[in-house]
């Protein structure tokens, strides 16, 4: 595997930039995730990578080499798309196989069979390998589009939504699976994202994308509990952080200038109207089984709290 290190790199499309002056360095065996919103700049921050887009200022670097103006064949990285993007007339096997019979490996019949065999035990499609792609279900797609990815045993995994198009218990399956694999491997990933919940629970560190800045990057619970700026302390979090003006709980104890509170739901407490710094009304209770969450109106103000189901 490799470290990958950007540079100052931007990336236009005409008068639109893509990507705004951007360093990031990612550590050799790292899982490193970027979340933001459509046209953030994440898909484009791949594809520059990949060698798929050139940039107009800054460099890249791959395992210590400068990549910036090599081809993708000359990178060695391993691109998954949101779509799987399989040969439909190939089976699992042929699938897995494809990248290993390119004239470039020059591997025999017996390597590559073992090869795929070892990667459709990892990602868990082995029974499947006589298969047509055509056959399977889309979590199955998915595993052998991530076949593909690590049967080639690249320096960087480069990953671009590939859970989105997938129902919520498939998300939550391959979350877990991509995980294990990235840590059975020791890959070096960068995986772009715009569910909140893939990044805390699979990154060790996330990167906050808006308008092609990288505005913040930490470990989960840093960028979760340590925010830069209100726009990031809104991405993370479920339900949204609530976002409160400072005379709204007058007995706060606030730094000077304060004009912007930001309470998480579960740091916000509901008593009887006549014990608190602040009255309101609950609108509605949304009953999760092991919690509930309160919509409550304070002044003019709507948040939303935590309470225990009794």
């Amino acid at each position: 595997m490799a470290d990958v290190h950007i540079k100052g790199v931007t990336k236009a499309f005409g008068e639109h930039v893509a990507v705004d002056t951007l360093d990031l360095h990612v550590a050799d065996g790292e899982f490193v995730v970027l979340l933001g919103p459509t046209g953030a700049g994440k898909t484009t921050t791949l594809r520059l990578i990949a060698g798929l887009e050139r940039p107009d200022t800054g460099s890249i670097h791959i395992g210590g080499r400068d990549a910036t103006m090599l081809s993708p064949a000359e990178r060695d990285t391993a691109f998954v798309f949101q779509q799987y993007s399989l040969y439909p007339h190939l089976s699992v096997y042929d699938n897995l196989a494809f990248p290993l019979r390119s004239p470039a490996r020059r591997l025999s019949e017996d390597a590559v069979r073992r090869r795929v065999e070892d990667v459709a035990r990892m990602v868990r499609i082995h029974h499947k390998l006589s298969n047509r792609s055509t056959k399977l279900s889309g979590g199955e797609m998915q595993r052998v589009a991530i076949g593909r990815a690590l049967v080639r045993k690249p320096s960087i995994y480069l990953m671009d939504e590939p859970l989105s198009s997938l129902d919520a218990k498939l998300r939550a399956d391959l979350r877990l699976e991509l995980k294990r694999i990235q840590a059975e491997v020791g890959a070096t990933m960068l995986y772009v994202t715009h569910d909140q919940i893939e990044a805390m629970t699979m990154a060790n560190r996330i990167g906050i994308l808006a308008d092609g800045v990288l505005v913040q990057i930490g470990t989960p619970r840093t960028i979760y509990s340590e925010p830069a700026n209100l726009h990031v302390a809104a991405r993370l979090g479920q339900p949204a952080i609530n976002l409160l003006p400072t005379g709204l709980l007058p007995d706060g104890d606030m730094p000077a200038g304060t004009k912007t509170i930001g309470a998480r739901t579960e740091h916000l407490s509901i008593g009887k109207a006549s014990n608190g710094p602040a009255d309101g009304v609950v609108d509605w209770v949304e009953h999760l089984g092991d919690q509930n969450h309160l919509h409550v109106t304070v002044g003019s103000k709507k948040l939303v709290t935590l309470t225990d189901p009794d």
